[in-house]
């Protein structure tokens, strides 16, 4: 009893040590980005012209957020991501779920989907550009595009890897429909819809930016063009170290997301045990 107490104990030190000692590397990990950044240009490595140090990307900046068209572009980029990501993991999980529970549909659109799926989101700009200009749309409908097939795919895995057993017991107890997708296909099919949506996560910031930049629709990535034009560099490498923090703030979301979702579930569980 002693004994398991004392390992229970030394797993509960593990546990807390763990995040600390993780977190500790991450730190020193940036930390030694930001050194590397500052010391590069310093050296002569690089032609601090073109490659400052970091103390001068940071002033840039400081004086970047103090202006209100920072927080402007800052805020058209979050929200067309987030946007972008609603009706991707709605249309995704919808469309996923119809096609996974059928398996003449899967058989009709298998080819369909591996056709649109690989395809860039970015060799469609002229397409979108064409059509609706530069407008906010055009940089959505790419985001849309490039997060729905990280989801579909995920959630069409979910609904074939349901235990036959627990779907024909669901039969066997006259189930309705919806009450088969609620509690047999949709509690196996979460945990990849959460996996899709992660992916999906990132997948739509890479895409929100990459169409403020290359079309010019509102944003930080339209900003980081314009910086890049007037030859203000150390703006421009500012607003781009904005968009890895954005990244960074990303995949924290995503994987609270993930913890809140699959509390439940074994793998989860198994981290934060």
């Amino acid at each position: 009893m002693a004994a398991a107490t004392t390992s229970a104990a030394a797993g509960t030190r593990l546990s807390l040590r763990l995040p600390t000692t993780a977190g500790a590397r991450g730190a020193a990990g940036l930390l030694g980005l930001v050194l590397l950044i500052e010391g590069l240009p310093r050296l002569g490595v690089v032609d601090a012209a073109y490659f400052p140090p970091f103390t001068e990307m940071l002033s840039a900046l400081r004086e970047e957020a103090a202006t209100s068209s920072f927080w402007s572009s800052l805020g058209d980029t979050v929200r067309g991501w987030a946007l972008g990501l609603a009706i991707a993991v709605i249309a995704g999980c919808a469309v996923g779920m119809v096609i996974g529970m059928s398996s003449f549909l899967r058989a009709a659109t298998a080819t369909t989907i591996e056709f649109l799926r690989p395809i860039p989101s970015v060799a469609l700009i002229p397409v979108v550009v064409l059509l609706y200009g530069t407008s906010m749309v055009s940089t959505l409908l790419l985001v849309v595009y490039a997060s729905f097939w990280q989801i579909v795919v995920q959630v069409m895995y979910g609904v074939q890897d349901i235990d036959p057993v627990a779907a024909e017991t669901a039969r066997s107890y006259r189930f309705s429909r919806i009450g088969r997708t609620r509690h047999v296909v949709w509690p196996t099919t979460l945990p990849y819809a959460i996996t899709g949506f992660r992916l999906a996560a990132a997948v739509a910031l890479i895409l929100e930016v990459t169409g403020e930049l290359v079309i010019g629709s509102p944003g930080l990535g339209n900003d980081i063009a314009l910086a890049q034009s007037a030859g203000a560099v150390d703006t421009m490498y500012a607003l781009v170290l904005v968009t890895g923090l954005l990244g960074v703030t990303v995949n924290l979301l995503a994987r609270a997301v993930e913890h809140r979702a699959l509390h439940w579930h074994p793998s989860v569980r198994g981290v934060t045990a």
